[in-house]
């Protein structure tokens, strides 16, 4: 049996998207180990028409770890990257994957210097999915990943194959990137304003994400993404379409006085940005007060 028939699997970072993840595998027959900071004895998964109750323990300690595996999903937070170094070293060798469910267009180059000679496989999240406690996760949709067409996505699509976390793989895998961080780069708009989805359905938010969108659609094209003029308009129009009550992970973390991934979500465009000459100017507005939201001081 090879490693892509059925791969040994962990998982780091058993939060809201590690928890669907860890659900859908467990749902499946096939238990991950989970490691993270907090011990807990289960993890459920909240969903319309039921739950999943994923068996622990949730392991707090990489020195206790003995055997190496296949696969990784790395599912913490950009703003907690440094932290995760521990556990990769202790799960991972030159033959492991590892699959980063992070928000970001710049997986592979945060992780690489962590991950061993083992392969970075950056991935797009595509579900909404919120804690509901400290061990509780509720999904708002049917989860699924996108990942590039590199022979280490067909590890992760085997690990996920029969799940309810679908798995399609893509040619032009930056171009789906940039689009998911267009779409997170404009949602920083909630930390700003305390709002949820419903705000954009005021006129002037909605003109001025077209037009935060169209900036980064600049500097998305200019880091090789091939997207159409109309992909600010629909974006916005996902928004407009969304419960009112629908959050995002950054508000989640402002409204709990966390750190903020502003920096892989919206500082990223200012830097590209720059990089290729190209003006921010709502960048420039935005991106200091989502850093003293996050950071302060005050």
């Amino acid at each position: 049996m090879t490693m892509s028939d059925r791969p040994t699997i962990a998982l780091v970072g058993p939060g809201a998207i590690g928890t669907t993840v860890a659900a859908a595998l467990h749902e499946a027959g096939r238990r991950p180990t989970i490691c993270g900071r907090s011990a807990h004895e289960r993890l459920t998964l909240e969903f319309d028409g039921g739950q999943i109750v994923v068996p622990g323990p949730v392991l707090t300690d990489p020195h206790g770890i003995r055997d190496k595996f296949d696969l990784v999903f790395v599912a913490v937070k950009s703003t907690q990257t440094a932290s995760a170094a521990p556990w990769l070293s202790a799960l991972c060798d030159a033959r492991t994957v590892v699959c980063v469910l992070q928000n970001g267009v710049e997986q592979i180059d945060l992780f690489k210097p962590f991950a061993s000679s083992g392969v970075v496989l950056p991935s797009v999240v595509w579900f909404p999915a919120q804690r509901e406690s400290a061990s509780s996760v509720w999904l708002r949709a049917a989860p699924r990943l996108t990942l590039p067409d590199v022979p280490a996505a067909r590890v992760v699509a085997s690990a996920l194959r029969g799940t309810r976390c679908s798995v399609e793989v893509v040619d032009d895998f930056v171009s789906v990137a940039w689009r998911k961080l267009l779409q997170n780069a404009v949602a920083g708009l909630m930390v700003l304003t305390g709002r949820r989805a419903g705000m954009f359905s005021r006129s002037d938010i909605t003109t001025l994400s077209l037009a935060y969108l169209r900036e980064c659609l600049d500097v998305a094209r200019a880091e090789g993404a091939k997207l159409g003029d109309d992909v600010p308009q629909q974006i916005v129009d996902g928004f407009h379409r969304s419960p009112p009550d629908l959050g995002t992970s950054i508000l989640a973390d402002r409204e709990a006085n966390r750190p903020l991934e502003w920096d892989c979500r919206n500082g990223v465009v200012q830097r590209r940005g720059r990089s290729h000459g190209i003006a921010t100017p709502i960048s420039d507005l935005l991106v200091p007060l989502l850093a003293a939201a996050s950071d302060g001081p005050g």
